[in-house]
């Protein structure tokens, strides 16, 4: 992982943040797998920041720690199906974690701040969901203090161990110390998940120096309180019990996620699979995702070959790395349009396979839910996105989630005038997948976002599954937004791209993190609503960001100059 400049310029055209590491060039975590238990050891590298200015001292993090932490995640689900229990620790006497480096903070652009919070989140989210759906239960053994991000990185561990040394505590120190509040769902992970009682989660919130011992347990911070003469003992037995009631199959071999093949330009990026090419003029990026080509797997042990070239398992991969790198590295490219392109039928028989197999293999299972995870980071994305459905498309079943997860989706109605006509015109198809099994972050379908407190529209529609579907039929049924014909195709798509591009891009973010969510809450989508409105807000007031607030003031010896209007 690599950058060139500092986190002010990230997004210009000369700083680049790359997603690609693996385990023999992990300079802050380590990770040792004992049979059935996994543990993951934070052990920072000080001067191993990811931009320069700063120093990672008491084991504090930043975004080059939590793509260690996110790569290290993808290989326990994939290269180490055997693991039950995973153990979250630090390698460091009385420190578990400081959480986020505030001079990283203090030094970082806007932009920044913001896409490393949200990064981590999806990280946190992404461990809860190893929990939750693939057998891989994790425990952080907290063997010394965790303060801010620190203590929210066990918030998202499914057990909490705290060492009793009569000095370790657990704290979210940064309404009292930074001006901030705590950036990576600590305050909804405390209530929600927790179940901590709102004037106890008050109290606790503005107590720098946190709470330890019995209090932590009564209060619900943590679960159990371990005397430091039985630590080892005792987490080593909370880790086997954790992985003794784990279905995760104990005899199952691993694939190898090989590096990713990617080439990269000023113009975009070209994947196997994924391609985006870059229209800086216009302020946009044309995604186009290619579907499957060559013979569908006819058995399971089929896809086990084929490994990290399984085509369903390869191009959710790319689409992961192609979302974090444009997000990081490319601000400026406010609309993302999205392509698909091949045969209709193959990405069905592909999906066949994940659907036949999900219930009963463990690989096919990590596929499903890996896929659900990145098209939850594409909900989460501040961008605006657009599909384009036309002859040669391919958006069909769980394809088709990736027009559905856009702002709007335009379908061609016919040919256009120039072309050969060859072949069949635009279609969509849905299927079984569309109607639950890749859940948004408010725990609805995108169909079921789409057609909120519809559901005789839901219900109709689940009737037109497994069929083509063409424009003017996708028009009347509500699945896309517009189908124009060849007349006014061109002058139509220009005019609506050219009107995006003139809108505040602020008011768009607001404007589609509200659209894109609505009906329910849950934990997840709260975390990032909150992400959006009020920790974005809270970053650019003077209180946290100016030359006299907290963040800039903090460890000078110098009180913050707090803006005192209630606004």
């Amino acid at each position: 992982m690599t950058t060139t400049l500092d986190p002010d310029q990230a997004g210009t055209s000369t700083a680049k943040v790359s997603f690609d590491t693996e385990p023999s060039a992990y300079r802050h975590w380590t990770l040792d797998v004992d049979g059935p238990v996994a543990t993951l050891r934070l052990d920072i590298d000080e001067d191993g920041g990811l931009v320069p200015g700063y120093e990672l001292k008491m084991n504090s993090y930043d975004l080059g720690v939590d793509i260690e932490l996110y790569d290290a995640t993808q290989r326990l689900r994939f290269e180490h199906p055997g693991v039950r229990a995973v153990v979250v620790t630090s390698a460091k006497d009385r420190n578990f974690c400081a959480g986020a480096n505030i001079r990283m903070l203090a030094q970082s652009s806007h932009p920044w701040k913001v896409n490393f919070c949200k990064f981590t989140n999806e990280t946190r989210n992404g461990i809860e969901d190893a929990t939750a759906n693939s057998g891989q239960t994790y425990l952080a053994a907290v063997n010394g203090t965790a303060a801010g991000g620190g203590y929210e990185l066990a918030l998202a561990c499914e057990q909490i161990l705290l060492i009793d040394d009569n000095s370790s505590a657990v704290s979210l120190p940064e309404v009292p110390l930074l001006g901030v509040l705590p950036g990576t769902g600590g305050l909804t992970r405390v209530t929600d998940k927790r179940k901590v009682r709102k004037d106890r989660a008050d109290a606790f919130a503005t107590r720098a120096e946190g709470v330890r011992g019995k209090q932590a347990v009564e209060w619900r911070l943590v679960d159990e309180v371990i005397p430091k003469r039985r630590w080892d003992e005792t987490v080593a037995e909370r880790a086997a019990t954790a992985a003794e009631r784990s279905t995760r199959p104990a005899d199952a071999r691993g694939i190898t996620l090989t590096p990713l093949r990617r080439e990269e330009d000023a113009d975009g990026i070209r994947y196997r699979h994924v391609h985006a090419r870059f229209d800086r003029a216009r302020g946009l990026v044309e995604i186009t995702v290619d579907g499957p080509a060559g013979d569908v797997p006819d058995t399971v042990e089929r896809v086990h070959e084929l490994g990290a070239d399984f085509w369903p398992l390869a191009v959710t991969r790319e689409l992961d790395d192609l979302i974090l790198r444009l997000r990081a590295n490319e601000l400026e490219l406010g609309t993302w349009v999205v392509r698909t392109r091949g045969d209709v039928e193959d990405a069905l028989a592909f999906e066949r396979v994940i659907a036949q197999h999900s219930g009963s293999d463990w690989l096919v299972n990590e596929i499903r839910h890996y896929f659900k995870r990145v098209l939850k980071r594409l909900d989460v994305t501040s961008r605006s996105l657009i599909a384009l459905i036309e002859p040669g498309s391919c958006f069909a079943g769980a394809l088709l989630e990736l027009a559905l997860a856009c702002d709007r989706q335009y379908m061609l109605d016919g040919f256009m005038e120039d072309d050969a006509q060859e072949g069949e015109p635009a279609q969509i198809v849905l299927s079984a997948s569309n109607f639950g099994t890749f859940p948004m972050p408010n725990g609805l379908s995108r169909l079921g976002s789409r057609f909120y407190g519809d559901e005789d529209t839901v219900a109709k529609l689940r009737q037109e599954t497994d069929r083509r579907i063409e424009a003017a039929e996708a028009q009347e049924l509500g699945l896309v937004t517009d189908a124009p014909d060849d007349i006014d195709w061109d002058d139509e798509i220009r005019i609506m791209l050219e009107e995006r591009a003139s809108l505040s891009p602020d008011a768009l973010t607001g404007m589609e993190a509200n659209l894109r969510f609505v009906g329910p809450e849950t934990m997840e989508s709260r975390i990032f609503g909150r992400l959006t409105a009020w920790q974005n807000w809270i970053f650019v007031r003077p209180s946290a960001s100016g030359p006299e607030g907290a963040l800039r003031r903090y460890g000078t010896g110098r009180k913050a100059d707090f803006d005192r209007k209630r606004v």
